[in-house]
Parts: C-alpha cells; structure tokens; sequence
C-alpha cells in the first residue's frame, strides 16, 4: 500500500540538509500523474494501514504520534523546496497506479489550490491571557483588616483581575485578527488549545492560522508582537512558517 504525504506541481524533491524518511522508516519516492502534478509516498503494510486495520493504529495515541511526526517531516521537507499540498494523515491508496489516477482525477482542483498556495506559508496566532501575571486589582489592604475581610477582599480582586484580563484578552484577539488579516490572504479559526498544549502561558483564548505571503513573514510578527506589547495578562504568539495545512481543504478570506 502508499502512504501519501503531499502533492505538488512537477517534480518534488525533499530539503537534503537532514535524512528524511517515511512512516516506519519507509522510502520516500515520488509518483507523476499524466497531467503535471507529483505525489510523495512510501510504502506501507496493508495488515496496518489497510482500511480494517487502521483505526486500531489511530487510537493508540504513542503510534499515532509516531505516525504523525514521520507525516509533518516529510511534508516540512518537501516545502522546504516547492510548494505542496498537504494531504491528510493517514492518506493511504493500495497501490501507486491509484494513486496516478487520484492525481489525474483531482487535477484541476489540486493545481487550482496549489497556484493559490504558491509563494504562502502559514503562520499561527495564539492569545492567551493569564490573570496571575496581570498587575494586582485594588489598594492595599487594611491594617486592621481581619483575616476573614482581608480574604475576602483578595478573592473580589482575583476575580475583577480574571475579569478584566480575560477581557482584555478577548479584545486583544479581535484587534490581532483585524491586523493580521490585513497582511493575509485567508485565515483559519481552530479551536483554543487548553491544558498541556497551552505551554504555560495561560489559557488559550483564540488560536488561529493565516496563509501570508512568503515575504511579509517579518512584518506579520513584528506588527501582530506590538497588539497587545503593553497589556498585562495577555501573551501574543505568532508560530511558524509552516506548510499550508489548515488550507489544504481550500481556502477563504
């Protein structure tokens, strides 16, 4: 069976600076449609990655990741050298005859997209706001405050503080996504990331991605780091380049 990784105009060739290899450590090779596009696969065991056998492979979280990370590296070293599609994970054909004919067969929207992709890269913008690092709510206590009366009165400043921090980074987002998507020619809302994928920097408030042109990259962090520079609590983080993949369906402004 094929694993395919991305699709792309002509020949596709991976970045040489680092070994690159496929699922389990598969060859990658390449497989030419008739009219123009190339598709990067590697063979796969069909008593794996045959339609009965895959979703056992998918609800093991430590071989999906594994799957996942050998996915991404042959995608990101592809891109390193022309522009691709990526397709999604765990895209497998039985055999490379089939996958020739999915590239005819889907020709005209592959390269329609692929055009629209060219010269792109995405990058992803994430709020996050974080009440404990905003400045304290409120005076000082009172000397001769009780312990009771002073516990209460720090449990309404934590709340105004939560209060006006996660509203703060609520506006914040709004006024990121107005800049960004001055500089971008789509963008992609995904949900806010919560727990471990956070990353310590508070709650996930918005997380999105914009396809931006290759060459207003710099522009797009130096102007996105500046919205919310001087806003206690709230963090902006701006991730990649990366290949298009929360485009790969198509895109929109």
């Amino acid at each position: 069976m094929e694993y395919v990784y991305a699709v792309g105009l002509g020949d596709l060739v991976l970045d040489g600076t680092a070994p690159v290899t496929g699922v389990d450590g598969g060859t990658v090779r390449t497989v030419g449609g008739g009219r123009g596009l190339t598709a990067l696969v590697s063979t796969v065991p069909a008593d794996r990655f045959a339609e009965e056998h895959l979703p056992r492979q998918l609800e093991d979280l430590e071989r999906l990741e594994a799957i996942a990370r050998a996915h991404h590296a042959v995608v990101d070293a592809a891109f390193a050298t022309a522009t691709v599609l990526p397709m999604r994970l765990a895209t497998v054909y039985h055999d490379r005859a089939r996958v020739a004919a999915m590239l005819d067969e889907q020709h005209p929207y592959f390269e329609e997209l692929l055009r629209t992709l060219d010269g792109h890269v995405e990058l992803g913008l994430k709020v996050y706001a974080e009440p404990k690092a905003a400045a304290p709510a409120g005076g000082p206590e009172p000397a001769d405050a009780s312990p009771g009366r002073a516990y209460l009165q720090r449990r309404r400043a934590e709340r105004r503080r939560a209060q006006d921090t996660y509203g703060a980074a609520r506006e914040s987002a709004e006024r990121a996504a107005e800049v960004a998507s001055a500089l971008a020619s789509a963008r992609a809302v995904h949900r806010p990331q919560q727990g471990e994928w956070s990353g310590g920097r508070g709650e996930n408030v918005s997380n999105e991605a914009y396809l931006v042109p290759r060459q207003d990259v710099e522009r797009f962090r130096a102007e996105l780091g500046a919205v919310a520079s001087d806003v206690p609590g709230v963090t902006i983080e701006v991730t990649g380049p990366w290949a298009p993949y929360s485009f790969a369906g198509g895109v929109s402004s």
